[in-house]
């Protein structure tokens, strides 16, 4: 059988994630310094680990409904309720999802058709330009160097009639960057006045870091992500997307939600019935337990590690300093005249793993690394980069 010949237009569309490239390469290294990888390097937390094993023990196997367990919505909702001031009510839903992905997925798909467009930021997620692709839809990406903020002047040119979605990532993922409450409100208002949604996907919402958090209010518990999902009546206008995966280091749980317009959620969750059918289950149950972990110990510890990227790499080149996540996109200084590819291909032969800026961007300027690895091969992959970057 000539299966080749049955693979759709869709999936031909999609490109594999050059990051899989970097993964290839390392896999033939010995003991490389990995500053690749987007996840988390510290423990899950013991209580939210026993958490997960108790439900299980206690039988919580099976399906759910398909919008997630009534405890955990209940806690969600009061966690909405606190930190961005939405109350559960005929305007608004809320849908537990497997992972962000999971989440972003349904949205595009009850959003985007053939024609249609949704505004993305360049340098992005990955996944955002390939989500308007699947769906028979065009991602127009909006230039945000050198700061890397998806302001209101750079967004307001691109939106036309056939613009469904502005797609906000803050913090933001290869850059760290944060907007301002400021610039969440400018955004807002720019969607509303033009009828689009704005999604803000907030999965690092935690990880925000001291000079970037919001005025954090008596008894909070973590840093407060300025966030356009604050503005009074944002529940009719932002689908606020967040997760448990980057928080808590639960990544492989596949544990996210989605919050917003209720028309849009139940869309979501009828494709979600018919799709993923439930986010898993004693993951569910173990993430009750995590929206009360204190977190901040590790969050500082992170703020640490960025602070230490900032200082050894500006002494070499161009930086911007991360407000939040756990990366730094790193320009490749002028005078080394080759593509950030080209970089990584030094720093493989340095045993020193990171990815190119071509895989988030329409450039090829820049590298991601991630300082979610221990210090010490962190050091030692800062020594590298500042030799490469220096010659």
């Amino acid at each position: 059988m000539d299966v080749d010949r049955l693979i759709s237009d869709r999936a031909r569309a999609v490109d594999a994630s050059g990051i899989r490239r970097v993964f290839d390469l390392g896999a033939k290294l010995k003991n490389p310094i990995n500053l690749s990888i987007g996840q988390p390097d510290f423990a899950v937390p013991a209580e939210i680990k026993q958490a997960a094993i108790d439900a299980i023990n206690a039988d919580h196997n099976g399906y759910t409904p398909t919008q997630g367990i009534a405890p955990l919505r209940a806690r969600l909702e009061r966690e909405l309720t606190h930190d961005v001031g939405w109350t559960p009510g005929e305007q608004s839903g809320l849908l537990v999802t497997t992972g962000t992905s999971g989440a972003l997925v349904l949205a595009f798909m009850c959003l985007i058709g053939p024609g249609d467009e949704a505004v993305i930021p360049d340098p992005y997620f990955v996944l955002y330009p390939h989500l308007a692709t699947m769906c028979g839809g065009r991602a127009v990406r909006c230039d945000t160097y050198p700061d890397f903020r998806l302001t209101t002047e750079r967004v307001e040119p691109l939106i036309t009639e056939r613009t469904k979605l502005v797609l906000l990532n803050s913090p933001s993922n290869p850059a760290g960057a944060v907007l301002s409450e400021q610039e969440c409100r400018d955004l807002l208002d720019l969607c509303r006045a033009r009828n689009v949604l704005l999604i803000s996907d907030e999965i690092y919402d935690q990880f925000t870091y001291a000079e970037a958090r919001t005025q954090s209010r008596p008894g909070d518990r973590s840093p407060a992500c300025p966030s356009p999902a604050r503005e009074a009546g944002a529940d009719r206008d932002v689908l606020l997307v967040r997760g448990f995966g980057k928080t808590y280091g639960v990544t492989g749980w596949r544990m996210g939600y989605a919050a917003g317009p209720r028309p849009l959620i139940e869309q979501m969750a009828k494709l979600q019935q018919y799709t993923y059918v439930c986010a898993p289950t004693p993951a569910q149950h173990a993430s009750i337990t995590a929206l009360d972990v204190d977190m901040s110990a590790h969050i500082a510890e992170y703020q640490r590690r960025r602070d230490r990227v900032v200082e050894r790499l500006s002494a070499v080149t161009e930086i911007k300093t991360p407000g939040g996540a756990f990366y730094a996109f790193v320009k490749i200084p002028d005078r080394l005249g080759i593509s950030a590819t080209a970089f990584v291909d030094r720093c493989v032969e340095r045993s020193l793993l990171v990815i190119p800026g071509g895989v988030f961007s329409d450039r090829d300027t820049h590298i991601r690394l991630s300082f979610a690895t221990d210090p010490v091969a962190l050091d030692r992959g800062l020594d590298i980069l500042v030799d490469l970057m220096s010659a």
